[in-house]
């Protein structure tokens, strides 16, 4: 599940981890794909066969430590949190990426506002 990806990403950039190894899943997969693409981890690379899938994750740090400095899990098992395109709107005024599962697959707030598309709000990253 994404909640505990994310949350051993930040525990492993508390401590100065270079590199990290999750279990595979598609879902996480997606995320840390996304997670590169937009600088928040230097590289997710899938390894090994059907079984025994990892994902390798390389981290990224600034000058002030990680390069996540904050997650807010929006939706949650007990609480599902859905929006319309038009009630999209940037995390921390621009600063961080919100993410969102569509139709369409999983995708930042940005990319759905663009092509005009809701659906379940995820986490946001900063």
């Amino acid at each position: 599940m994404y909640t505990d990806l994310l949350t051993k990403i930040k525990n492993a950039q508390a401590v100065k981890k270079e590199s990290m190894k999750v279990p595979f899943s598609n879902m996480d997969m997606i995320i840390s794909e996304l997670l590169a693409k937009y600088g928040y981890i230097d590289s997710a690379v899938k390894k090994g066969r059907a079984p025994k899938r990892i994902i390798d994750i390389k981290l990224k740090y600034n000058d002030d430590g990680g390069a996540i400095s904050g997650v807010k899990f929006l939706s949650v098992p007990s609480r599902r949190l859905y929006a319309k395109s038009s009630k999209l709107y940037s995390t921390k005024q621009g600063y961080g990426l919100g993410f969102i599962s569509t139709s369409k697959g999983i995708m930042t707030n940005k990319e759905a506002r663009r092509q005009n598309i809701g659906g379940q709000l995820l986490f946001e990253v900063w």
